[in-house]
């Protein structure tokens, strides 16, 4: 059994208000949970409203399978959201 996981620290200049991060996040969680088979969540400073910081993770029987699906992940956040990523941490255990 293989887990990956990522940090993904996105910068939204746009957002003015917590309420209005509190839509563009559970947005991208909602777009990335009906789209692929990963658990994600806001991890951390959810009191900044300008920066989204997500942690993702998979869980596969082989590497090559998470790193792609972690992968499609992130080149899925870009292209659907307004926000831009900042800073990637990987780790595969």
């Amino acid at each position: 059994m293989i887990v990956e996981a990522a940090v993904i620290k996105l910068y939204a200049s746009w957002v003015h208000s917590l309420k209005e991060k509190r839509m563009v996040v559970k947005s991208i969680i909602a777009k990335v949970q009906n789209k692929f088979n990963v658990s994600i969540s806001e991890i951390d400073a959810q009191d900044i409203h300008k920066t989204i910081i997500l942690g993702i993770a998979c869980v596969a029987d082989c590497a090559r399978i998470t790193n792609s699906t972690i992968d499609n992940v992130i080149n899925f956040i870009e292209g659907n959201s307004d926000a831009q990523i900042m800073d990637i941490q990987r780790e595969i255990r």
